[in-house]
């Protein structure tokens, strides 16, 4: 099921706004966050427009989970970071997805929990392609 008005949904113009797509995971979709005042930030969002994760079955439940597993453990080779940050928010977005937001000791909010979109970091399209590379290559 498809929301028309939903940017994990219908990807393109409106996911453009706030993310770049990466890549399929195995029940979602995997996608780097513009905003990069933490390096490496991403969303992996449900394949489905469902609201609530005790939407899906516990077999598509445990493959989501097992998809951010999969992505945090990508950052974490790509990345170092010290901690990442794990969000499952959705109060305007009701499509079920997840931050993950790596944390860097010294770096922005460290010790603290990050704020949705600081507005404060945005890339060049080669910075990001070179961020998805890394991504990818330790999924």
């Amino acid at each position: 099921m498809k929301d028309q008005n939903c940017a994990y949904c219908m990807g393109g113009e409106l996911l453009d706004t706030f993310g770049i797509y990466i890549c399929p995971l195995s029940v979602s979709d995997l996608i780097l966050f513009k905003e990069q005042s933490k390096p490496g930030r991403v969303i992996v969002a449900y394949k489905d427009h469902v609201s609530e994760i005790v939407d899906i079955s516990e077999e598509e439940r445990n493959a989501f989970m097992a998809d951010v597993c999969k992505a945090a453990n990508a950052l974490h080779k790509a990345f170092s970071p010290k901690k990442v940050n794990y969000g499952a928010y959705g109060d305007t977005g009701c499509h079920l997805h997840m931050h993950l937001v790596p944390k860097y000791e010294g770096g922005d909010e460290y010790g603290g929990t990050f704020r949705m979109n600081p507005g404060k970091v945005y890339l060049s399209d080669a910075e990001y392609a070179e961020m998805i590379a890394k991504i990818k290559e330790n999924l």
